[in-house]
């Protein structure tokens, strides 16, 4: 597994992570034993840069990260998020980027993951009426105690990230980019470049829609994100799969899994981005973690180009709830 440059600091990473939500359930049933099991799969293939948050089955997947580090220490560079509360009864969501808050729920993901302090803290999603400035002075206090090594934002616009910037040193943004959403090439992961800033990509597989065995929304639980999710929805999602069917046609001409090529791309499209496919399954790892050794030519480019061109996908990237708390910037 090859490395990247993840913080400022100069601290590397694996070049691909392994995203945690899953560990909560939110893409189908897992237990502690399969997620133990992952984190070792990663660990053989390279892959040591963990993201989860605190809202991730509420702290369900932060605990399971936590009980694997009791039992083996800690190989990982973790990277951990706060400022989304849910009310327990109607699951609607609040943003909170307080003082008071941050530091309340870092110190419980501290707890929960069994360490001193996190690689990486983001703001998961912005909280409006504090300004960016003021959420920085705080970050920039926990690191200085000690707290966190790095400081990110989830899913905020490029005007936001130079703001912060002029306080201090953000290490890292996360957005989602694949090749069904592209929507950051439109200034994010320019900005981030020329700020010295890390783009991490969530979701580069578009939710599995990548995978050799396409998800079946018949088989979504109440809990999975999809299920309301505009391309997993009729008529889009079967029109979503016809578009496919001739780029995966071309992964098995070439003899490569669509997963392993999908990541590829993503490390291809520049040296400060670094995924982090989501997965619950061991063998699943496998096809993500091949996404670094594959030599992705420009002819290979070029196909993928002409079956995928920028803005395929039918359907919205979310709903109008899923929207809230996203800084739109296009």
């Amino acid at each position: 597994m090859k490395k990247r440059r993840l913080l400022q600091s100069g601290k590397i990473a694996s070049e691909i992570g392994l995203g945690c939500m899953s560990f909560a359930g939110f893409y189908g049933p897992t237990d502690e034993k399969e997620a133990h099991d992952t984190l070792n799969m990663a660990l053989d293939y390279g892959i040591d840069f963990l993201d989860t948050a605190n809202v991730y089955g509420m702290g369900v997947s932060e605990k399971m990260i936590g009980n694997y580090i009791k039992k083996n220490g800690n190989p990982f560079i973790i990277a951990t998020k706060a400022s989304i509360s849910r009310d327990p009864k109607t699951q609607q969501r609040t943003f909170d980027n307080s003082a008071a808050h941050l530091e309340t729920e870092l110190n419980k993901s501290l707890e929960r993951l069994s360490v001193d302090y996190v690689d990486l803290f983001y703001i998961h999603r912005r909280d409006q009426k504090i300004p960016i400035e003021e959420v920085m002075g705080t970050l920039l206090k926990l690191k200085k105690d000690g707290k966190i090594g790095g400081i990110g934002f989830s899913e905020i616009s490029p005007s936001s990230l130079r703001r912060a910037s002029e306080i201090g040193v953000v290490d890292a943004v996360q957005s989602e980019y694949s090749l069904w959403t592209r929507s950051a090439e439109l200034g994010l992961i320019q900005t981030c470049e020329e700020l010295g800033v890390s783009f991490i990509p969530f979701s580069p597989l578009g939710r599995g829609i990548f995978s050799q065995t396409p998800p079946d929304p018949s088989n979504f639980g109440e809990l999975d994100f999809r299920k309301n999710n505009p391309r997993f929805m009729e008529p889009n999602f079967n029109k979503n799969l016809e578009l496919l069917a001739p780029f995966k046609e071309f992964c098995a001409e070439i003899g490569v899994l669509p997963s392993t090529l999908a990541i590829a791309w993503t490390l291809k499209q520049a040296k400060h981005i670094l995924p982090i496919p989501g997965t619950r399954s061991s063998s699943h790892l496998v096809e993500l973690a091949l996404g670094s050794e594959f030599e992705l030519t420009d002819e290979i480019l070029d196909q993928i180009n002409s079956f995928l061109p920028i803005g395929w996908a039918h359907g919205e990237r979310y709903s109008d709830d899923q929207w809230v708390g996203i800084e739109k910037f296009c």
